[in-house]
């Protein structure tokens, strides 16, 4: 594997790039729950590994949470024992109570995991990763498996607990509506090697709509407020394109809203058909 990257403090990097490129083993390398053959990760000041000295910090000793797609919850365990059993020894117990309420689960802390939809057991996976206070979040494709609906209500609420206890994020994803949201960058492997990095932006942008398309299919991935119009940055026909509608469409197209578009050459603008 060939990856060399500096990501600056508390921000969000999405990971990104076919199956099978090493996204899932560069998570755990950064972990400690897998090693590298070779080379050094640093995060801040404390390095946890350089393996021309022979240093290797375990991962319990790294500041790291972790959130799996498959949840990884123990099934014998309450979702309040899930959150006791992650908690570090000298931990704050009550920012357990606190996360409970802020994901919406202090109602179901008795429950099992197998009496939770995948939602609820996803909030259950964050909390528990966060109830360790963690400096780094790694995520890996932790919301791919959920409805459009919970997807969006999850990066929210990953947004909201950001906003309560800055962290740095690493997060495997192919959703590209989840970049747009979450990222402040975005790095592509491929067959074990970083092949790009830049902001969302850069990465994807730099094409408009083409005037020969009649009817356009997207999902909004950002909408922002301009003088007299709306800039939308959507993914159309496997790539992200960028227009500008009036402002009273902004309510109707917010983040993650699919849309039918006709787009005329001869006039201006574009028609809103259904949302």
């Amino acid at each position: 594997m060939e990856v060399d990257f500096a990501l600056p403090a508390n921000s969000i990097l999405a990971l990104t790039g076919p199956s099978g490129a090493g996204k899932t083993t560069l998570l755990k390398q950064i972990a400690g729950l897998s090693m590298p053959s070779s080379g050094r990760i640093i995060f801040g000041k404390n390095q946890w590994l350089d393996t021309a000295n022979r240093m290797h910090i375990p991962a319990q000793h790294r500041h790291i949470g972790f959130v799996f797609q498959d949840y990884a919850l123990f099934p014998n365990m309450t979702v309040m024992q899930n959150l006791e059993y992650a908690l570090p020894r000298n931990g704050d117990g009550t920012l357990i109570g606190h996360l409970l309420e802020t994901t919406g689960l202090a109602q179901l802390a008795g429950r099992k995991p197998h009496q939770l939809s995948g939602g609820q057991q996803q909030r259950v996976a964050l909390a528990r990763a966060l109830v360790r206070e963690p400096e780094l979040l790694l995520m890996d494709e932790p919301f791919a498996a959920l409805d459009p609906e919970m997807r969006v209500q999850l990066q929210d609420l990953l947004l909201k607990l950001r906003r309560e206890r800055p962290f740095t994020v690493v997060l495997v994803t192919h959703d590209m509506g989840e970049i747009f949201r979450l990222a402040d960058l975005v790095a592509v492997m491929d067959t074990g090697k970083l092949t790009r990095i830049g902001t969302p932006a850069e990465m994807y942008l730099g094409e408009a709509v083409p005037p020969q398309a009649l009817l356009i299919y997207g999902e909004v991935l950002a909408c922002e407020r301009q003088s007299e119009s709306l800039s939308v940055q959507a993914w159309i026909d496997g790539r992200v394109r960028q227009f500008s509608i009036p402002l009273h469409w902004e309510a109707q197209l917010s983040p993650g809203t699919r849309f039918t578009m006709e787009y005329s050459a001869g006039q201006p603008g574009i028609r809103i058909l259904k949302t």
